[in-house]
């Protein structure tokens, strides 16, 4: 139900600033005609039995309701009590059966009641007891029987009262109700079981219209003045009502007498001096052949000298097989009409018939058995003639001149035959012809000649025909024309010069054809004049999007309709398709598939009103952020069913004027409610059959749904929870998302701020104590890791040897031959690496798969990523196994305070002794290099728990005799030296 106020929600302070200032409301069975102001409501099909479940929420402020194919079947007192201001209720099409006496109680503005199409059998007296101001009462289609007394007797101002369709029998008691209604005009009692018209009071005196057709009336049975203020009697379908029963009756206001299928004798009635024939509609009387309708123009002449003139002669329905050339001669002058529809006449000829009929106006011969309209070139002229109707005929041909007897014509509709051949020449003579209707019929051809004498043509129509080709110069002569209609034909081919001459065309229709490209320049031929242009249902596709614009010179078209395109859409939407359009108020773009809309696509169509592009998706679109950016003066935009899951906020942009959005059957399960921010003059927005989601991420949105009354959510409490079947949309459970929500965005900051602040100092002090966890458990996953820990004494090698390439000289000249000549086996990278693996599992199986780990250690060592790697590992099994595995061998000074940088390193050599390579500057090398030999062997022959006091003494004693040769070389080599950047980086951890 509409909300007549905002529902207060009941959360704290934090979560109050997020609610949105848009706000909607909605209706339970009910919608508002968008941009009515709240004063026009519909509710169709609905499932509601109580009719004040349907009306309860609707606007007090609403004017005109309507209430219809629903399952009501009673009206409850006071039910539109809150509607005081209604001025049209409309309740038909239901299954009213009762309607309690105060139902419309307070309903004092009341106009149009409409109770028609229900289930009515009785009614109480006093149930229109406050209609004082009703005009219109419709109860036509119901089954009452018999109206009380006093029915209707409180509606002063009644104009219009309908009873058609009932089973009314009793005449006399239908016209007690009325006798007060002194404003009543119209009656209708059609289609009721009533005998006669017997009475015990007079009619209203204003009544005019008297509706009494489908009844069974055999006699009138009424006062002679019964009917003498009655202008329009209809009696047709009375079977059995005579002649006789007009006797004396006092007709003379009656301006139409419809008598059309009784047993009424034409030929009798017309000697009553009360009936005026030239008020009679003959239609239906059984005049078969011109010797009876001769007969009838001599009565009507001689009725009354008085008036040698006719303002119409109405025919139909009389079986007429022929007429003569002088069958109406001796009929009074028809001034405007005759009709002779409905008939069984096979010929027209060249409507001899008409003689001395000099100023008939229009003659309609539809719904006859014409086969021909034959040449009439050498015919007697019908100058005052302007309007020929041939519809619903069997006309297969028209010949050359066959309106050359009916130069004057205006309006010629020869629409909805089977005409396949039109000669040349068939419409030779009709200069003042301004309507043409050939539609529905099976034309195939055209020529440049077919319209040659129709210069002040304004409308042709040849919807609906064969016509597959559009010659050169067809039109050429048709400069007036301004409505040019060939939808529905087989149309694939336009020929260059077809539209020349058309310099006054506005409304050009080519919908439903064989078209597969716009032509730029023969429409552009139309570009001055053309404002409407329906191209729907043909075969346009492009397959480019760089395609010049078919429309660049159309600057004042403002209609324009695409949609439909066969066999499977557009699909491929041209860049710049639009450009040019500068006027146009309506695009219709539904049913094409397009694949994607580019964000310059509508750019110029600064005056757009209304966009349909339901069901022009190919799958899941994506709509372009701002690809409605130059639409500010869009009204109505319709995405029915256009596969759309999501809007970015860019996407509505500047349409501050859209007042009606269509979102209808997309698969979106949410809306963000900022994305409608800019749309501050919307008042619509359908967004049924949607999967909306009922999680917390909708909350916003259904609290926004049911806020207050700007904004209308049509069929709101009709939208179920796909993922909470059997729960709707609009009431489920949100306080979840509410609880405590200030603990939450507390706990989650406060969160937050700890990671952020703990996240760098772990970066630092353990960035490679996680690395190195990632690789030993990559090398675990790869089974390698559990074989080096169960074979912890069973080893591969004597040592891998770590090296930077740039010393890769010194360790294949030096370092190999001393250690591989005694015997060692050294795993090197470039050497026993598996092939194919991945390095970092070929280095860690490497320092695991060996007893010692030997890094040369270098200025180049120091600036390798990969050695940093290899030694942090080594240095991880020391820590952790607390076994002697590494043996680090300097192969140039490098002083501490330089090594500061890498602290992983200076920690080692902390707890480790470690061995340098006696440089050249050495006073006894030959003898330093055998005493580091020596020493390097003992280490890699030492076990991991051996005694390392003994191996520290060694150490030392070779360090002795290094130093001397080391101090000249650093002296030499790190004055002002400083580490570089990369050198602190790559073994930081």
């Amino acid at each position: 139900m509409a909300h007549s106020a905002c529902h207060k929600l009941i959360l704290k302070a934090t979560f109050i600033c997020l609610i949105k200032l848009a706000c909607s409301y909605s209706f339970r069975s009910c919608i508002e005609i968008p941009d009515s102001n709240h004063t026009i409501f519909t509710c169709v099909k609905s499932y509601e039995r109580d009719i004040t479940a349907i009306v309860s929420d609707v606007f007090p402020t609403a004017l005109n309701l309507t209430i219809s194919h629903s399952n009501i079947e009673y009206v409850q007192s006071q039910s539109f009590d809150h509607l005081p201001n209604l001025t049209a209720l409309i309740l038909d099409a239901n299954h009213i059966t009762n309607i309690d006496k105060d139902a419309f109680n307070n309903l004092h503005h009341l106009q149009t009641l409409n109770l028609s199409c229900n289930n009515i059998s009785f009614l109480h007296r006093d149930v229109f007891s406050d209609l004082h101001n009703l005009t219109q009462l419709l109860l036509g289609s119901n089954k009452l029987t018999n109206p009380d007394k006093y029915l209707f007797s409180s509606l002063t101002n009644l104009k219009i009262l309908d009873l058609r369709r009932n089973h009314l029998y009793n005449f006399s008691s239908v016209v007690e109700s009325i006798t007060n209604l002194t404003s009543l005009i119209k009656l209708d009692l059609s289609f009721n079981k009533l005998t006669t018209l017997q009475h015990s009071t007079h009619l209203p005196e204003s009544l005019a219209l008297l509706y009494l057709g489908d009844n069974k009336l055999k006699t009138l049975g009424c006062d002679k003045s019964f009917l003498m203020n009655v202008k329009k009697l209809d009696l047709s379908d009375n079977k059995n009502l005579a002649s006789k029963s007009f006797l004396g009756l006092k007709l003379e206001n009656i301006t139409y007498l419809r008598l059309r299928f009784t047993n009424i004798s034409i030929f009798k009635l017309l000697t009553y001096p009360n009936v005026h024939p030239w008020h009679i509609d003959f239609s239906g009387l059984k005049l078969k052949n011109s010797h009876a309708l001769s007969s009838l123009c001599v009565l009507m002449r001689n009725h009354s000298h008085k008036h040698l003139q006719i303002p119409k002669m109405l025919l139909q329905s009389n079986s007429i097989g022929a007429l003569k050339n002088n069958t109406f001669r001796y009929c009074p002058s028809i001034t405007r009409e005759m009709d002779l529809s409905r008939n069984e006449l096979k010929s027209a000829g060249c409507l001899q018939f008409l003689h001395n009929q000099t100023q008939l106006k229009s003659l309609k011969m539809e719904h006859n058995h014409l086969t021909k309209l034959t040449s009439c070139n050498k015919a007697e002229i019908h100058n005052s003639l302007t309007n020929l109707s041939y519809r619903y005929n069997r006309i297969l041909q028209i010949s050359g001149y066959a309106f050359s007897n009916t130069p004057k014509l205006e309006i010629l509709e020869l629409n909805i035959n089977i005409i396949a051949y039109m000669d040349h020449k068939a419409l030779s003579g009709l200069k003042d012809l301004k309507t043409l209707r050939l539609d529905n019929n099976l034309l195939s051809d055209i020529y440049n000649d077919s319209f040659e004498d129709l210069t002040n043509l304004k409308t042709l129509n040849l919807r609906n025909n064969e016509i597959a080709v559009i010659f050169n110069y067809t039109f050429q002569n048709l400069s007036k024309l301004d409505i040019l209609d060939l939808g529905g034909n087989k149309i694939s081919q336009l020929k260059p010069h077809a539209f020349d001459g058309l310099y006054s065309l506005t409304n050009l229709y080519l919908d439903r054809n064989h078209l597969k490209m716009i032509d730029v320049v023969l429409f552009g031929k139309l570009s001055g004049t053309l404002q409407v242009l329906d191209l729907q249902g043909n075969m346009i596709m492009y397959f480019t999007e760089h395609t010049h614009s078919p429309f660049k010179n159309m600057s004042r078209l403002y209609d324009l309709k695409l949609n439909g395109q066969q066999p499977n859409g557009i699909n491929l939407l041209p860049r710049a398709f639009f450009r040019g359009l500068t006027s146009l108020k309506s695009l219709y773009l539904t049913n094409n598939h397009i694949i994607g809309f580019g964000d310059e696509t509508f750019d110029d169509l600064k005056n757009l009103d209304y966009l349909t592009l339901d069901n022009s998706c190919a799958g899941v679109a994506q709509l372009q952020s701002g690809i409605f950016k130059s639409l500010q003066k869009l009204r109505t935009l319709s995405l029915e069913n256009m596969g759309i899951k999501s809007f970015s906020k860019d996407v509505f942009g500047n349409l501050t004027g859209l007042k009606t959005l269509h979102l209808n059957r997309n698969p979106m399960m949410s809306l963000d409610i900022s994305l409608l921010d800019n749309l501050t003059n919307l008042i619509y927005i359908d967004m049924r059959s949607c999967p909306l989601s009922c999680g917390c991420h909708n909350s916003d949105l259904q609290n926004w749904t049911i806020m207050n009354k700007r904004l209308q959510f049509p069929h709101l409490f009709n939208i179920t929870c796909p993922d909470h079947p059997g729960s709707y949309f609009h009431n489920f459970d949100t306080k979840v998302c509410y609880l405590d929500i200030e603990l939450y965005f507390f706990s989650s900051t406060s969160t937050l701020t700890i990671l952020l602040t703990l996240i760098p100092l772990l970066y630092v002090k353990l960035y490679w104590k996680f690395k190195y966890g990632y690789y030993v458990f990559r090398s675990w996953f790869g089974e390698q890791w559990r074989r080096l820990r169960d074979q912890e004494e069973k080893y591969n090698y004597d040592a891998f040897v770590s090296y930077n390439s740039a010393d890769e000289d010194w360790v294949m000249e030096q370092l190999l031959p001393n250690l591989e000549g005694s015997s060692f086996r050294l795993c090197l990278h470039h050497r026993d690496f598996e092939l194919g693996r991945d390095i970092v599992d070929n280095i860690v199986a490497a320092v695991y798969g060996s007893r010692k780990t030997i890094c040369v250690v270098s200025q180049s060592f120091l600036r390798s990523e990969w050695c940093s790697l290899e030694i942090q590992l080594a240095s991880y099994r020391l820590f952790q196994e607390m076994q002697d595995v590494l043996l680090l061998v300097f192969l140039e000074p490098i002083p501490e305070r330089q090594l500061s940088a890498y602290h992983r390193m200076r920690k080692v050599m902390l707890k480790k002794t470690y061995l340098q390579w006696p440089g050249s500057n050495c006073s006894d090398p030959n003898s330093a290099k055998e005493l580091f030999w020596n020493q390097l062997k003992r280490a890699l022959r030492s076990s991991n728990s051996g005694s390392q006091d003994e191996q520290k003494m060694d150490d030392n004693e070779l360090r002795r005799k290094e130093k001397v040769c080391a101090d000249k070389e650093e002296r030499e080599y790190f004055v002002n030296q400083t580490p570089t950047e990369d050198e602190i980086y790559y073994l930081m951890p």
